[in-house]
């Protein structure tokens, strides 16, 4: 079953706190990054990682993501998950 991919364009209705972490997954369709670093994340839909590297701080990522890593995440202060 393919996952869908979320095309709402509404105003965000949540906002969490995000530890980083190798096996917890997530459901978000945005990143705040508040400090600079790199981010690892794997996509929704996806099985691979991707590291976004150097994002600076106070950046909105509009990224669907089903996990935020611990391994390749630098930025470990700061990430707020919006959905």
């Amino acid at each position: 079953m393919a996952t869908q991919i979320s095309t709402r364009r509404d105003p965000y209705q949540n906002a969490s706190i995000c530890t980083p972490s190798d096996s917890t997954s997530i459901e978000t369709r945005a990143i705040w990054v508040g400090t600079v670093g790199d981010v690892a994340v794997q996509l929704t839909g996806d099985t691979a990682a991707v590291t976004l590297s150097a994002v600076p701080a106070g950046t909105l990522l509009p990224i669907c993501c089903q996990k935020v890593l611990e391994t390749g995440t630098t930025t470990l202060m700061n990430i707020v998950l919006l959905s």
